[in-house]
């Protein structure tokens, strides 16, 4: 029996395949293996700050190992994950996984919504509970489509021929959603890398018609000045220029030697849990569970996704010499929306974003991080809606 919102508008080019997640036992078993043999470093002056200054703690790492291997249940995961509807398509020879919410109404409008890193999917799961218990397919207003990008958990990974980068993957998701049914339109959001991939689309695809985001990449633009900043915004950016000090330091990695620290982290389940759960642990507001952590960590571990999808950040190494969102190249000039979110890592004044498009919505959170789909599911949530209820008719005509 199919799930409630999992059929595809008239309009779809293609009949995706559906999806189940399925990791066979044996597997699951060669994880626990691994886990319990990993040794874990000696201590340290420096992992044993309380403060985590200099990254982990041995004491946070042998807890979440010890919960790993006691009480962590991928099955469970595995069946919340079942819960939503999944399906995977071949576009350029990579195959797309998404999880989608599908409306029956011919007026729903689409959205697309993009993850990062070091997210997935289940970074929107709270947001599409929310839109799920609320609705039923006969009323949903959206359809709601969710991929994986490329390298990331189900998607296969990018080519291993060729260069492949983020305009690559903003033209494979712009098929994904004309293959889907919207070629006449559909408004993107995203986070993070999601955030370069949405400005992307919706500057070079006529079929993106606006963009939400909750985080931009800039640097000061030309001719604005900091003399009426409010006191939130300095804040902001005293610590967005901590964080580019003292917080960049995997992302060097990732884009001047990506393919030794592929192969470092994918040598050892604890290795993952520190390197990719510091950003779950330093780029919130509030900690997300340990729970949470688990599952992103062994989502990423069964589907080898590490090695395969920090590609994106070789774009910025060397930096090129045009590269960010006040570049006139990538200005918006269709309709854009903006959630600002006290404690992202990017956390750009308002009259810098205006200099980088249309900006016709914002809204203002005091609480939230750089996960804000994962934080604040509801806020982020209203945000979009009200954004989208907003601009839609005005750019699609009946």
């Amino acid at each position: 029996m199919s799930l409630p919102f999992s059929t595809l508008p008239p309009t779809a080019r293609v009949s995706p395949t559906p999806f189940t997640v399925s990791i066979p036992k044996q597997q699951l078993e060669e994880l626990e293996t691994l886990i319990r043999l990993s040794k874990l470093a000696p201590h340290t002056y420096e992992n044993s700050q309380l403060d985590s200054k200099y990254g982990v703690t041995t004491d946070w790492l042998v807890a979440m190992k010890d919960q790993w291997l006691r009480s962590y249940k991928w099955k469970a995961s595995e069946n919340r994950f079942n819960g939503f509807p999944q399906w995977t398509t071949k576009i350029e020879e990579i195959t797309i996984h998404f999880v989608g919410l599908f409306s029956e109404r011919t007026d729903a409008i689409p959205i697309l919504l993009i993850h990062g890193w070091p997210g997935s999917f289940l970074e929107f799961l709270p947001i599409l509970e929310l839109f799920r218990d609320q609705y039923t397919p006969s009323t949903l207003p959206y359809h709601l489509i969710v991929p994986s990008l490329p390298g990331y958990t189900f998607s296969s990974g990018p080519p291993l021929d060729r260069n492949f980068g983020t305009q690559d993957i903003a033209r494979v998701l712009d098929q994904l959603m004309r293959n889907i049914g919207f070629e006449s339109g559909y408004v993107a959001q995203g986070g993070d890398i999601g955030s370069r991939i949405a400005r992307e689309l919706v500057v070079d695809y006529e079929s993106c018609k606006a963009a939400h985001f909750n985080v931009v990449f800039m640097s000061q633009p030309v001719g604005v000045t900091d003399d009426n900043l409010s006191d939130s915004e300095k804040l902001g950016l005293a610590r967005m220029n901590e964080f580019v000090t003292l917080g960049t330091g995997y992302a060097t990695e990732h884009g001047t030697r990506p393919s030794t620290i592929g192969h470092v982290i994918s040598s050892n389940p604890m290795a993952l849990l520190a390197w990719v759960g510091e950003k779950f642990l330093e780029w919130v507001d509030d900690p997300l569970s340990p729970e949470h952590i688990l599952e992103s960590i062994t989502l990423y571990w069964l589907t080898e996704t590490f090695p395969r999808s920090i590609y994106t950040y070789r774009q910025n190494y060397p930096r090129p010499p045009i590269s960010s969102a006040n570049d006139s190249r990538w200005y918006i000039k269709k309709p854009m929306g903006f959630s600002a979110f006290p404690k992202e890592l990017a956390s750009i004044p308002r009259s810098w974003i205006e200099t980088s498009g249309n900006l016709v919505y914002w809204a203002d959170h005091s609480k939230g991080g750089h996960f804000a789909a994962l934080e604040q599911p509801e806020a982020l949530k209203n945000d979009l809606t009200e954004f989208v209820e907003q601009v839609w008719p005005t750019i699609v005509k009946p």
